[in-house]
């Protein structure tokens, strides 16, 4: 059984919905764009993995081609 809290109107508060921020335009606009290699050394860095300059470019080709077909 959950807990309810009761609380008086001056409470809450009530924003409107942004109904544009559920749009394909929206999220195209937030990519920051492509991914770098540069990026992905890093986090490949971060993550502990053993990579070579063939896996980076391959990734790199794979991942913007998804985002690419994902936003449209």
């Amino acid at each position: 059984m959950r807990k309810v809290e009761v609380v008086r109107a001056e409470e809450v508060e009530v924003k409107p919905i942004e109904l544009h921020r559920f749009t394909v335009r929206y999220a195209r606009d937030r990519i920051s764009g492509k991914v770098s290699k540069k990026e992905l050394k890093e986090i490949a860095e971060d993550l502990g993995l053993a990579y070579d300059d063939t896996q980076i470019s391959f990734a790199k080709k794979l991942m913007n081609a998804y985002m690419e077909k994902e936003i449209k």
